[in-house]
């Protein structure tokens, strides 16, 4: 594999951090502390690039919050300036990894996606019989540091990029510990290596794609399968051998041990794909796709809570209206008109009383 040096002088430009800024504070520049690194942005830009050109620069403390859509999770957000280096730091090495980066690897990449990911996903499932659907248990919090920094090492070799990007690895917030342990460990392994990456950055994304890139090459071209989608820690193996699918399954899991990942057995198993399977939010079978229950479900508890708070004047009906249109346009990729009309029907907003 080609190697890249010489990139930090690009990756601490002014130009550079200016774009990172600029990116980062897409949507968010109401946010008091992104306002306020614009109140002197150019000050603060040369001050990152004193830092960083002088390895003076030390990343701050995160904010934890937890979030239960789909599911409970710890996101981590990183002070806006760390931000900022972060879009700076993948500005310049996110192109490099994006040429290494199989077809079908969808997770936070240009022109990639979760709908797009759907479709591919259908597509595969019209031509195939079965399905391994698989799911990796705990997967940000089980990014292994120094398997993270072999794989950055094989593809960059400019030390001072490196150093940048061990320092935002290191000193991440981890989502959550794990302790499991792996062929050849001792009883200390898993307190002894470090591990874990914050969900939240934009690093995390990037990274979270660079470990599994491994995998991605190895299934397509290695294993060879009919088909394969994966969405960051969610993948599909297509394939008309169910058999075969089931011994692909042993040999991904082999292959997971060695990253030090863990499959989740009972989300990790082969389908028939006339049955419909569910992937990133959607029931799909190989002709058609529905929302999942509980995402109707949420969104219908989500339209009450938007009826109490109009009714105390604590959200505005604009506001309400774009995160409705959002998820409108999200269920529109699934065979789900008649069930958006009926969700839509009970959105009925008064500064009177809330509606029932």
């Amino acid at each position: 594999m080609k190697t890249h040096g010489s990139l930090f002088p690009t990756i601490i430009s002014v130009e550079n951090l200016y774009r990172a800024a600029v990116d980062a504070a897409r949507a968010k520049r109401h946010q008091p502390n992104v306002a306020r690194f614009f109140l002197d942005l150019e000050g603060n830009l040369l001050q990152l690039h004193r830092e960083l050109k002088d390895h003076a620069y030390l990343p701050g403390a995160y904010f934890n919050f937890l979030v239960h859509e789909p599911k409970a999770r710890t996101i981590s957000a990183a002070p806006f300036r760390d931000r900022v280096v972060h879009h700076a730091l993948c500005n310049v090495i996110g192109p490099l990894w994006e040429r290494r980066f199989v077809y079908d690897a969808w997770a936070n990449r240009a022109g990639k996606g979760t709908h797009r990911a759907m479709d591919r996903f259908q597509r595969f499932a019209g031509r195939c019989r079965y399905v391994l659907k698989c799911d990796i248990q705990k997967y940000f919090a089980s990014i292994d540091h120094e398997i993270l920094k072999a794989k950055l090492r094989g593809l960059l070799r400019c030390r001072e990029t490196l150093w940048l990007a061990d320092l935002i690895i290191d000193k991440g917030c981890p989502p959550e510990a794990v302790s499991w342990y792996f062929p050849g460990d001792d009883l200390f392994t898993p307190h002894e290596r470090r591990h874990g990456l914050p969900i939240g950055n934009l690093t995390s994304q990037l990274f979270a794609n660079v470990y599994l890139d491994g995998l991605d090459h190895t299934v397509q071209e290695t294993i060879r399968v009919k088909g394969y989608v994966r969405y960051m820690d969610d993948f599909a193996v297509f394939g008309d051998d169910k058999d075969r699918l089931w011994g692909v399954r042993q040999e991904i899991q082999g292959f997971l041990a060695g990253e030090r990942l863990r499959m989740h057995d009972g989300k990790s198993r082969v389908y028939r794909t006339d049955e419909g399977i569910e992937f990133l939010g959607f029931r799909i079978w190989p002709s058609r796709r529905r929302l999942k229950r509980q995402n109707v479900r949420r969104m219908q508890g989500r339209i009450r809570w938007f009826q109490k708070q109009f009714e105390l004047g604590e959200i505005a009906l604009e506001e309400i209206g774009q995160r409705i249109r959002c998820w409108i346009g999200h269920a529109a990729h699934g065979d789900t008109r008649m069930l958006v009309d009926s969700v839509l029907q009970r959105a009925v907003f008064s500064r009177g009383r809330v509606a029932t």
